[in-house]
């Protein structure tokens, strides 16, 4: 005799509470994705969200923005203003280009009191850099044949190694220098005319910079 139900078949309040919670899941997922796609939207369109994304990362090790490894200071704001002195980069490094008027008289390798003054304010953008200093002397090819000079090679070589004393005796390190003299095997300009004889006659200190460890 029954109570007038029907009777469960076995399993059956299991599959009902199955549907239930299959149907709670499902409304998490919708959910979930809802809230996904709402705090995509949000990112794409905020600004700050945007910088902070598009800014680089910072170099282990460096403070602010990303740097090139290797790269070289800028110290050309260190060199004063001086007529007939340049300055300028090359693969072996910084180049300071003087024009022998201002250091010496002609025909002669002994520094003159311009000359000094002249050395003396191109001491600090030295001081700042690292490496070799190579000076260098350049003559025009106008031979001269004295008894101190037989040729262009005794004057550049001359004009080069007083201006090295001056830079040693005011606190250059002494294995920083070195002095070469090129008479007038490497001119800047064609020797056809006064003015490009000139340009030629110079002194040059080239700073091989030693490049930054990583």
């Amino acid at each position: 005799m029954g109570d007038g139900h029907d009777p469960l078949l076995p399993g059956q309040a299991k599959a009902s509470g199955e549907d239930g919670e299959s149907w709670l899941l499902s409304y998490l997922d919708v959910l979930t994705l809802l809230i996904t796609l709402f705090v995509l939207l949000l990112t794409l369109t905020d600004p700050a969200a945007e910088t902070a994304s598009s800014s680089p990362a910072p170099l282990p090790g460096v403070a602010g923005p990303a740097r090139a490894t290797g790269t070289q200071p800028d110290l050309t704001g260190l060199l004063p203003r001086l007529d007939g002195v340049s300055v300028s980069r090359s693969d072996a490094g910084l180049n300071l280009r003087i024009q022998d008027h201002l250091l010496f008289a002609s025909g002669q390798a002994d520094l003159t009191a311009p000359g000094t003054d002249v050395l003396h304010r191109l001491l600090p953008l030295l001081e700042h850099t690292r490496g070799t200093i190579s000076v260098e002397g350049h003559t025009d090819d106008v031979p001269i044949h004295t008894r101190r000079f037989p040729s262009n090679w005794e004057l550049s070589s001359a004009r080069a190694s007083a201006v090295l004393r001056y830079l040693q005796d005011q606190g250059i390190a002494a294995d920083r220098l070195r002095a070469i003299g090129y008479a007038d095997t490497r001119p800047l300009r064609p020797n056809d005319s006064r003015r490009d004889r000139a340009a030629n006659r110079r002194v040059e200190l080239v700073v091989h910079e030693r490049r930054a460890g990583p």
